[in-house]
């Protein structure tokens, strides 16, 4: 992700929309939304994608992540705390465009449809 308004945006929203779609969690169910960004992310506050895309209704904080040597640029976590019969264990944690190396562990596979998306 680049340090501009409209990447961050649309990575954010990206993120979100797999969360919540990975996790059959409607909109209706999030209760808030924490959000951290890495030193090199100053261009907006990332719960600005957050709210334009549509959870206008829903606390949200955002904080910065901390300023470790080799830690991985460019990067937005999201912690959704969410209204669910899942147990822990179903919980599906959604790591994108790179950031699936930080926790190999929580990432599972996509299956990509015949047109590769």
């Amino acid at each position: 992700m680049a340090n501009n308004v409209e990447e961050m945006n649309e990575a954010v929203a990206e993120l979100i929309d797999q969360m919540l779609n990975r996790n059959g969690v409607s909109q209706d169910s999030v209760v808030s939304i924490f959000l951290t960004g890495t030193p090199d992310l100053t261009c907006a506050f990332p719960a600005a994608g957050i709210r334009i895309h549509g959870l206008t209704d829903v606390p949200l904080m955002c904080a910065q992540e901390m300023n470790v040597d080799g830690a991985l640029q460019r990067v937005v976590r999201i912690m959704a705390q969410v209204e669910t019969e899942q147990n822990r264990s179903e919980i599906e944690h959604v790591y994108l465009r790179g950031a699936e190396v930080l926790r190999a562990d929580l990432t599972k596979p996509q299956v990509k449809d015949a047109n590769g998306a």
